[in-house]
């Protein structure tokens, strides 16, 4: 397990003494690509590192001397193409197995990777051209993406490499290639936030990120030498980062990659995880339930030993649903593109379905009121992270070039992530969502995601989303707009149902006071769901309740 060469121990007692012992030290000038793939490739040359397959039966395997000698010629091809240290370039690779390669040659040369997803249109690409100043684009030989790149690019002047040219550079350049040396507060790789409510911001990492992952693969994933690790996200997003590369290499685990053109299926998925002895997984709530809606018995899934949750909050009855069918207990992880992770269900405590778990070693997490003031357990507050004693391994060093918004995040002695949450009596923090989903209706904070919970339970509900509505009473109204199970429909009856189901399990002033029925909700291109458009579209359509009465026939605010 190479993370031990940057830890004082990897074996601990208990939380606090984890807490208390297992920040990472950062040599100077570390770079991970030359420190820690090229070291494994001396240490453990034979030993798997990467596992591809992709949807039409293409396998690949990478061990680590494979890794370093392929980085090294795609490093040599690519300065072949002029690309120099500090350039910044694009890439839109899907899950090719050139994309891991790509990325250990860019981190040699000191170039920095701007991973993207191919689901990008040309007004999002230019965006980002311009943005980041791009004079190179490497993409995988899609007709869609390079379509939306040509369009993005113009007459302008500006590189576009394919993923076939890269594979040839690296079958035919030379395999060794000089150290180029770095400052570990370079910029080692830009990643633009999902722009969920705000355009995409450049978050940018410097050479220190990785061993912040050693929290992510060692602690929260549970990773050691014997693991296949497989986390669904596509290389365009930083969750990549989470679960296939930085950590779980230094945690001494194979990372397996399944890539897949379009949608894939339920049985795609189990299929893959069976075949190839997969012992972890990690993927949002949403993935799961997909893999609950099949018939999990009929896959091979003795190997699976790890499961764990992140990009979303996890929904309780997904978590005991799972649990019945598996006996494997989900562990619930919180972080951002701009962190590591930050809060997880560790080893030493027994996960609480729908919390985020405790604060990870390094980082100081405290919930603020608007004024920057400690709340008290049980109270709603904006999850922060303290930079008064230490600076976590692993937080991002500012939105590149943008120091307004660097400034607004730097605060105070604080990282406001925007997000809230409370804190339980035990310690455990549970996610209410982003400052701008809370819905305020009567003098009270409705978390969306509490609802969204509750409405899950009911066998009518397969997806949900919950915003806030205007209402002349209230100030604002809780609105759920709900994709229906096969065999429900729609109605009036459904709708009572509903309400009373939400009105016996949470306090009244949550329920829902309107119900409106979907074929799909809006999402981003990660998955999320987009409240922030759902609240515009309801503006557009005027969807207010009436003052005095509800569906339920209400004619009083109940509390």
């Amino acid at each position: 397990m190479f993370a031990t060469k940057f830890l004082k121990k990897i074996n601990f007692d208990n939380y606090e003494d984890y807490r208390q012992n297992a920040a990472p030290n950062v040599p100077e000038n570390f770079n991970f690509a030359y420190d820690v793939i090229d070291a494994l490739a001396i240490e453990s040359p034979d030993k798997v590192a990467l596992i591809w397959n992709d949807d039409s039966g293409d396998k690949k395997t990478f061990t680590f001397r494979d890794l370093a000698r392929a980085s090294n010629a795609a490093a040599n091809f690519l300065a072949g193409r002029g690309i120099k240290k500090g350039d910044c370039i694009l890439l839109f690779m899907r899950r090719r197995w050139e994309y891991w390669i790509l990325m250990l040659a860019m981190h040699k040369m000191g170039v920095i990777p701007i991973p993207s997803t191919n689901q990008l249109k040309a007004e999002d690409i230019k965006y980002r051209i311009q943005m980041a100043d791009v004079k190179t684009i490497i993409a995988f030989d899609d007709g869609y993406v390079i379509n939306e790149i040509q369009n993005a690019i113009g007459d302008d002047d500006i590189q576009l490499i394919s993923s076939v040219d890269v594979a040839t550079g690296i079958d035919t350049a030379p395999t060794t290639f000089t150290r180029v040396p770095n400052e570990i507060t370079d910029t080692m790789v830009l990643y633009f936030t999902s722009g969920t409510t705000d355009m995409p911001k450049m978050v940018a990492h410097n050479f220190a990120y990785p061993l912040g992952h050693i929290n992510t693969a060692l602690f929260w994933q549970r990773l050691n030498d014997n693991d296949i690790h497989f986390t669904l996200s596509e290389s365009g997003w930083a969750k990549c980062s989470w679960g296939k590369m930085y950590g779980q290499w230094m945690a001494g685990a194979a990372v397996f990659v399944f890539d897949f053109a379009g949608r894939f299926t339920a049985h795609d998925l189990l299929n893959a995880i069976s075949e190839n002895h997969v012992t972890s997984f990690c993927a949002p709530p949403t993935v799961y339930k997909m893999l609950l809606h099949a018939d999990l018995e009929k896959y091979d899934l003795s190997a699976l030993k790890k499961a764990d949750i992140a990009g979303e909050a996890l929904n309780p009855e997904v978590y005991e649903r799972f649990l019945r069918a598996t006996g494997i207990k989900m562990r619930e992880g919180f972080g951002q593109t701009e962190t590591c992770v930050m809060l997880f269900n560790n080893q030493w405590i027994e996960p609480k379905p729908g919390s985020m778990g405790m604060p990870a070693a390094g980082w100081d997490i405290e919930l603020l009121d608007e004024r920057g003031r400690p709340v008290p357990d049980g109270t709603v507050g904006e999850i922060c992270v303290s930079l008064k004693n230490n600076r976590p391994v692993g937080l991002f060093q500012g939105y590149h070039k943008n120091d307004k918004q660097t400034a607004a995040a730097y605060r105070d002695g604080y990282y406001h992530t925007g997000d809230v949450a409370f804190r339980d009596n035990d310690g455990y923090f549970w996610f209410v969502g982003r400052n701008d989903d809370l819905i305020k209706t009567s003098g009270y904070r409705v978390s969306p995601f509490e609802v969204e919970s509750v409405l899950l339970e009911h066998p009518a509900v397969r997806e949900v989303a919950v915003t806030g509505i205007p209402d002349p009473s209230r100030g604002q109204a809780v609105k759920a707009t709900i994709v229906l199970n096969k065999y429900f429909q729609p109605g009036d009856v459904l709708v009572r149902q509903l309400q009373n189901h939400v009105r016996s399990r949470t306090a009244l002033y949550k329920y829902p006071r309107v119900i409106e029925f979907v074929d799909s909700l809006p999402m981003t291109i990660s998955g999320k769901i987009r409240r922030a458009l759902i609240r515009t579209l309801d503006s557009a359509k005027a969807t207010i309740i009436e003052p005095v009465k509800d569906s339920l026939g209400i004619n009083k605010e109940e509390k």
